[in-house]
Protein backbone atom coordinates (compact mmCIF):
# COMPACT_ATOMS: atom_id res chain seq x y z
CA UNK A 1 0.00 0.00 0.00
CA UNK A 2 1.47 3.41 -0.92
CA UNK A 3 2.60 5.51 2.04
CA UNK A 4 0.33 8.35 0.93
CA UNK A 5 -2.74 6.22 1.65
CA UNK A 6 -1.69 6.02 5.28
CA UNK A 7 -1.51 9.82 5.46
CA UNK A 8 -4.86 10.35 3.74
CA UNK A 9 -6.65 7.82 5.90
CA UNK A 10 -5.83 9.47 9.21
CA UNK A 11 -6.67 13.12 8.75
CA UNK A 12 -9.82 13.05 10.91
CA UNK A 13 -9.68 10.79 13.99
CA UNK A 14 -12.15 11.06 16.82
CA UNK A 15 -12.41 9.55 20.27
CA UNK A 16 -15.85 8.98 21.88
CA UNK A 17 -15.86 10.03 25.52
CA UNK A 18 -18.87 11.88 26.87
CA UNK A 19 -19.59 13.05 23.34
CA UNK A 20 -16.96 13.40 20.63
CA UNK A 21 -13.49 14.59 21.62
CA UNK A 22 -10.77 15.18 19.04
CA UNK A 23 -7.50 13.30 19.18
CA UNK A 24 -4.42 15.35 20.04
CA UNK A 25 -2.23 16.50 17.15
CA UNK A 26 1.49 17.28 17.26
CA UNK A 27 3.50 19.32 14.77
CA UNK A 28 7.22 19.81 14.41
CA UNK A 29 8.15 22.65 12.06
CA UNK A 30 11.72 22.99 10.81
CA UNK A 31 13.13 26.25 9.43
CA UNK A 32 16.40 26.92 7.63
CA UNK A 33 17.80 30.48 7.81
CA UNK A 34 20.65 31.22 5.42
CA UNK A 35 21.49 34.94 5.60
CA UNK A 36 23.32 36.44 8.55
CA UNK A 37 20.46 38.85 9.15
CA UNK A 38 17.92 36.00 9.28
CA UNK A 39 20.08 34.01 11.70
CA UNK A 40 20.43 37.01 14.00
CA UNK A 41 16.67 37.55 13.78
CA UNK A 42 15.82 33.98 14.79
CA UNK A 43 18.14 34.18 17.80
CA UNK A 44 15.98 37.05 19.03
CA UNK A 45 12.92 34.90 18.46
CA UNK A 46 14.06 32.55 21.18
CA UNK A 47 12.65 35.15 23.57
CA UNK A 48 9.98 36.89 21.49
CA UNK A 49 8.68 33.65 20.00
CA UNK A 50 7.99 32.28 23.46
CA UNK A 51 5.70 35.22 24.17
CA UNK A 52 3.75 34.54 20.98
CA UNK A 53 3.43 30.82 21.70
CA UNK A 54 1.93 31.38 25.14
CA UNK A 55 -1.15 32.95 23.49
CA UNK A 56 -1.35 30.68 20.42
CA UNK A 57 -4.95 29.39 20.18
CA UNK A 58 -5.26 25.66 20.70
CA UNK A 59 -1.60 25.13 21.69
CA UNK A 60 -1.37 22.91 24.79
CA UNK A 61 2.42 22.52 24.94
CA UNK A 62 5.26 23.97 22.90
CA UNK A 63 9.04 24.16 22.62
CA UNK A 64 11.45 26.27 20.58
CA UNK A 65 14.61 24.35 19.67
CA UNK A 66 17.96 24.84 18.00
CA UNK A 67 19.80 22.05 16.19
CA UNK A 68 23.18 20.40 15.81
CA UNK A 69 25.51 20.27 12.81
CA UNK A 70 26.27 17.29 10.58
CA UNK A 71 23.57 14.65 10.91
CA UNK A 72 22.08 16.92 13.56
CA UNK A 73 23.15 14.72 16.48
CA UNK A 74 26.27 16.64 17.50
CA UNK A 75 27.19 19.04 20.32
CA UNK A 76 28.12 21.78 17.81
CA UNK A 77 25.15 24.17 17.34
CA UNK A 78 23.83 24.85 13.84
CA UNK A 79 22.68 28.48 13.75
CA UNK A 80 20.89 27.91 10.45
CA UNK A 81 18.31 25.30 11.50
CA UNK A 82 15.62 25.81 14.15
CA UNK A 83 12.42 24.05 15.09
CA UNK A 84 9.06 24.68 16.73
CA UNK A 85 7.25 21.77 18.37
CA UNK A 86 3.59 22.27 19.32
CA UNK A 87 0.99 19.96 20.85
CA UNK A 88 -2.47 21.02 19.61
CA UNK A 89 -5.94 20.13 20.78
CA UNK A 90 -6.78 18.54 17.41
CA UNK A 91 -5.65 18.22 13.78
CA UNK A 92 -7.84 21.02 12.44
CA UNK A 93 -6.40 23.44 14.98
CA UNK A 94 -2.87 22.29 14.11
CA UNK A 95 -3.40 22.93 10.40
CA UNK A 96 -4.93 26.34 11.03
CA UNK A 97 -2.29 27.37 13.56
CA UNK A 98 0.74 26.40 11.51
CA UNK A 99 -0.71 27.92 8.32
CA UNK A 100 -2.23 31.16 9.58
CA UNK A 101 -0.79 32.23 12.92
CA UNK A 102 1.42 35.35 12.77
CA UNK A 103 4.28 33.51 14.48
CA UNK A 104 4.55 30.73 11.90
CA UNK A 105 4.02 33.13 9.00
CA UNK A 106 6.87 35.38 10.22
CA UNK A 107 9.22 32.43 10.53
CA UNK A 108 8.37 31.16 7.05
CA UNK A 109 8.85 34.60 5.53
CA UNK A 110 12.34 34.88 7.01
CA UNK A 111 13.37 31.28 6.33
CA UNK A 112 14.97 30.06 3.12
CA UNK A 113 13.10 26.77 3.55
CA UNK A 114 10.61 25.23 5.97
CA UNK A 115 8.82 21.94 6.53
CA UNK A 116 6.08 20.91 8.98
CA UNK A 117 5.24 17.29 9.80
CA UNK A 118 1.87 16.36 11.33
CA UNK A 119 1.89 13.60 13.94
CA UNK A 120 -0.47 11.63 16.19
CA UNK A 121 0.97 10.13 19.41
CA UNK A 122 0.76 6.34 19.65
CA UNK A 123 2.92 5.75 22.74
CA UNK A 124 4.68 7.94 25.26
CA UNK A 125 6.43 7.58 28.58
CA UNK A 126 8.43 9.98 30.69
CA UNK A 127 8.31 13.72 31.21
CA UNK A 128 9.36 16.93 29.46
CA UNK A 129 9.89 19.94 31.72
CA UNK A 130 7.91 18.13 34.39
CA UNK A 131 4.94 17.47 32.09
CA UNK A 132 3.59 14.52 30.11
CA UNK A 133 2.74 16.41 26.91
CA UNK A 134 1.67 13.56 24.61
CA UNK A 135 -1.59 11.60 24.96
CA UNK A 136 -1.20 8.23 23.26
CA UNK A 137 -4.78 7.72 22.08
CA UNK A 138 -4.27 6.33 18.56
CA UNK A 139 -3.15 3.02 17.10
CA UNK A 140 0.18 2.97 15.29
CA UNK A 141 -1.17 1.02 12.32
CA UNK A 142 1.06 -0.37 9.59
CA UNK A 143 2.27 2.91 8.13
CA UNK A 144 5.15 5.32 8.72
CA UNK A 145 6.13 6.15 12.28
CA UNK A 146 8.22 8.84 13.96
CA UNK A 147 10.31 8.45 17.10
CA UNK A 148 11.17 11.25 19.51
CA UNK A 149 13.50 10.97 22.47
CA UNK A 150 14.14 13.86 24.81
CA UNK A 151 16.51 14.02 27.78
CA UNK A 152 17.98 16.41 30.28
CA UNK A 153 21.55 15.22 30.69
CA UNK A 154 23.17 15.34 34.11
CA UNK A 155 26.22 17.65 33.96
CA UNK A 156 28.45 14.89 35.37
CA UNK A 157 27.41 12.64 32.46
CA UNK A 158 27.94 15.11 29.60
CA UNK A 159 31.30 13.74 28.48
CA UNK A 160 30.17 10.12 28.46
CA UNK A 161 26.96 10.99 26.57
CA UNK A 162 28.73 12.93 23.82
CA UNK A 163 31.36 10.22 23.48
CA UNK A 164 28.58 7.77 22.60
CA UNK A 165 26.54 10.04 20.33
CA UNK A 166 28.84 10.09 17.24
CA UNK A 167 28.58 6.28 16.93
CA UNK A 168 24.78 6.43 17.09
CA UNK A 169 24.70 9.27 14.56
CA UNK A 170 26.87 7.36 12.12
CA UNK A 171 24.60 4.32 12.26
CA UNK A 172 21.33 6.20 11.88
CA UNK A 173 22.79 8.33 9.10
CA UNK A 174 23.76 5.22 7.15
CA UNK A 175 20.46 3.38 7.70
CA UNK A 176 18.65 3.20 4.34
CA UNK A 177 15.26 2.97 6.05
CA UNK A 178 15.29 6.29 7.86
CA UNK A 179 13.42 8.94 5.84
CA UNK A 180 14.35 11.89 8.05
CA UNK A 181 16.49 12.44 11.12
CA UNK A 182 17.60 15.44 13.11
CA UNK A 183 18.93 16.35 16.53
CA UNK A 184 17.42 19.41 18.19
CA UNK A 185 17.43 20.83 21.70
CA UNK A 186 16.33 23.62 24.00
CA UNK A 187 19.69 24.19 25.69
CA UNK A 188 22.95 23.20 23.92
CA UNK A 189 24.65 20.11 25.36
CA UNK A 190 22.20 19.67 28.27
CA UNK A 191 18.68 19.37 26.78
CA UNK A 192 18.65 17.06 23.77
CA UNK A 193 15.92 15.83 21.42
CA UNK A 194 16.33 13.27 18.66
CA UNK A 195 13.63 12.93 16.00
CA UNK A 196 13.47 10.41 13.17
CA UNK A 197 10.90 9.06 10.69
CA UNK A 198 10.75 5.39 9.62
CA UNK A 199 8.67 3.43 7.10
CA UNK A 200 7.24 1.13 9.79
CA UNK A 201 7.70 -0.26 13.28
CA UNK A 202 9.90 -3.12 12.07
CA UNK A 203 12.56 -0.81 10.66
CA UNK A 204 12.42 1.46 13.71
CA UNK A 205 12.75 -1.42 16.17
CA UNK A 206 15.65 -2.98 14.25
CA UNK A 207 17.65 0.19 14.75
CA UNK A 208 16.62 0.72 18.38
CA UNK A 209 17.45 -2.82 19.53
CA UNK A 210 20.93 -3.20 18.08
CA UNK A 211 24.34 -1.58 17.79
CA UNK A 212 25.53 1.58 19.54
CA UNK A 213 22.00 2.79 20.26
CA UNK A 214 21.18 -0.27 22.35
CA UNK A 215 24.54 -0.02 24.15
CA UNK A 216 23.90 3.65 24.94
CA UNK A 217 20.47 2.86 26.37
CA UNK A 218 22.01 0.24 28.64
CA UNK A 219 24.56 2.80 29.82
CA UNK A 220 21.79 5.31 30.50
CA UNK A 221 20.04 2.81 32.74
CA UNK A 222 23.13 1.55 34.51
CA UNK A 223 24.88 4.88 35.06
CA UNK A 224 21.94 7.28 35.38
CA UNK A 225 22.96 9.78 32.71
CA UNK A 226 19.62 11.58 32.51
CA UNK A 227 17.83 13.72 35.08
CA UNK A 228 14.62 13.64 33.01
CA UNK A 229 13.72 11.65 29.91
CA UNK A 230 10.84 11.07 27.52
CA UNK A 231 10.29 8.51 24.75
CA UNK A 232 7.41 8.84 22.29
CA UNK A 233 6.25 7.35 19.01
CA UNK A 234 3.87 8.91 16.53
CA UNK A 235 1.86 7.99 13.49
CA UNK A 236 2.98 10.19 10.59
CA UNK A 237 -0.08 11.90 9.10
CA UNK A 238 1.53 14.12 6.45
CA UNK A 239 3.60 17.22 5.92
CA UNK A 240 3.74 20.60 4.23
CA UNK A 241 6.70 22.41 2.72
CA UNK A 242 10.11 21.04 1.75
CA UNK A 243 13.44 20.16 3.32
CA UNK A 244 16.53 19.92 1.18
CA UNK A 245 14.39 20.82 -1.81
CA UNK A 246 11.87 17.96 -1.40
CA UNK A 247 9.23 16.56 0.92
CA UNK A 248 11.05 14.04 3.17
CA UNK A 249 7.92 11.88 3.22
CA UNK A 250 8.35 11.26 -0.51
CA UNK A 251 11.19 8.91 0.49
CA UNK A 252 8.58 6.74 2.17
CA UNK A 253 6.33 6.82 -0.85
CA UNK A 254 9.13 5.68 -3.14
CA UNK A 255 10.15 2.83 -0.84
CA UNK A 256 6.60 1.59 -0.15
CA UNK A 257 5.69 -1.72 -1.85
Amino acid sequence: MPASSFFDGHLSDFLDSQGVASIQAVTISFFRFESLGARVWVLGQMALGRLALTSLPGARFWKLCGSGTGEGFTPVPNTRVWAILVVWEDRETAERGTARSPLFRRWRQRAAESWTVFLTPTSARGAWSGQAPFRAEAEAGAGPLAALTRATIRPRSLLRFWQREPDISAVIGADPNVAFKIGIGEVPWLHQVTFSIWPDATAMDAFARGGPHARAIRAVRQEGWFREELYARFRVDGGTGTWGGADPLSNLQRSAP
